[in-house]
């Protein structure tokens, strides 16, 4: 099986070992208690499944910088994105050990215990850095900055050991996998080659017959459909209604023992490129060979080009860091001509209307007046869950 990012064995930061894990919590309870936003709790819950191995826990700001301009930490680890504890806390003091509180489960249980290495500030010029290279602009606008400087400017730096997987394990018992879940699930299957399908939304004809194309493309044992558990921008689809619809779809359209529908517990960056490589991290740890980055794979709005997280890996990501590989999809969408699914580059002879092609925003509006989305854009089994969801609203 493909080797962890950065290390001979996968680093899931999670106390496995019941006894030990019941030492810690009853430590916990005497300790300085920090509740944590929803942000850093993903963080810690992506630590704890192994997905950011090798990381040992919660950046401080000399590497937080460091990987937001030159995408490798100070002692050279190659990393795309920050992973950091930002607090408006003040009460935090550097060299003793912390409580995390999870802010998503009732009762703000404690999520990890943390040794505070050091606790910094963050200037202006610091944020201002860290937004404009990440995200690739300042704008307040862009869902994942506003959500980024709303966290706070005290950084919380040092190492973690987790203790629960926040409420992703309760709300979702048959999706939400750790990246050590997924992998002896791919040994148990006898996969040797697996593609992944990163997925924040539900999956429509043109997701299923992309994977199904760079399935082939390949010549995968199977497909690992992983969608983001976490929270996502107002409006977006809840995650339970897409893990229904994926799993319907999956259930009906694909042959037996060629998908494996999974979750993580993340929140959305919509870091564009960026995001893009760590999502490629997530999905080495978890054991694919291969990841499919499509059309403004982890965009948002307009923020960036068509295919810049395709650019990445080629421009900014060093040959031989990474060892998946990167599926370039194009987009995909129904033809009229051929009446089937095509990525769009594979058909030159189509103009624009040779294709059947919605936008979200006509998408929800047929849902809301119960008008059944058209067979060549969404199976209708997929459909009739996403009505009743809006429906329901």
């Amino acid at each position: 099986m493909i080797k962890p990012y950065g290390a001979g064995q996968l680093m899931p930061l999670y106390v496995a070992d019941e006894k030990e894990r019941g030492t810690l919590l009853n430590e916990a309870e005497n300790l300085p208690a920090l509740e944590v936003s929803s942000a850093v709790a993903a963080n810690a819950v992506m630590l704890g499944g192994g997905y950011f191995t090798p990381l040992a826990g919660f950046m401080d700001r000399q590497d937080a910088l460091h990987v937001a301009r030159e995408m490798h930490t100070a002692n050279g680890l190659f990393w795309p994105v920050p992973v950091l504890n930002l607090t408006d806390s003040s009460a935090v003091k550097p060299g003793g050990r912390i409580s995390l509180r999870d802010p998503g489960t009732p009762g703000t249980p404690v999520l990890a215990i943390q040794d505070v290495e050091r606790v910094e500030a963050l200037s202006d010029e610091d944020i201002e850095i860290i937004t404009r290279n990440v995200y690739g602009t300042t704008d307040q606008t862009h869902p994942g900055i506003s959500a980024f400087t709303s966290l706070g400017r005290t950084l919380v730096s040092g190492p973690v050991r987790v203790l629960n997987h926040s409420y992703f394990e309760l709300d979702f018992p048959e999706t939400f996998r750790t990246a050590e879940q997924i992998r002896r699930e791919i040994a148990g299957r006898g996969w040797k080659k697996v593609i992944a399908f990163q997925t924040r939304n539900p999956m429509h004809r043109a997701h299923e017959e992309l994977c199904k194309i760079a399935r082939d493309a390949v010549s995968a044992d199977g497909v690992l459909i992983h969608m983001l558990l976490g929270k996502l921008k107002p409006g977006d689809i809840p995650a339970s209604v897409r893990d229904a619809a994926i799993r319907k779809m999956v259930e009906l359209y694909f042959p037996p023992n060629s998908v494996m529908v999974t979750g993580y517990g993340f929140d959305m960056l919509y870091a564009g490129p960026r995001e893009a490589v760590l999502h490629a991290i997530f999905r080495q740890n978890a054991g694919c060979t291969h990841l499919i980055v499509g059309r403004d794979h982890a965009g948002v709005g307009d923020f960036y080009g068509a295919f810049d997280a395709q650019a990445i890996f080629e421009e900014q990501v060093p040959e031989g860091v990474l060892e998946i590989e990167i599926f370039k999809a194009d987009h995909t969408a129904y033809s009229k001509k051929l009446d089937q699914v095509v990525m769009m580059r594979d058909v030159s002879d189509h103009q624009e209307d040779d294709f059947v092609l919605l936008s979200g925003t006509r998408v929800r509006e047929m849902l809301l007046a119960g008008e059944p989305l058209p067979p060549e854009f969404a199976r209708p089994e997929v459909g009739k869950i996403l009505m009743d969801h809006y429906q329901a609203g």
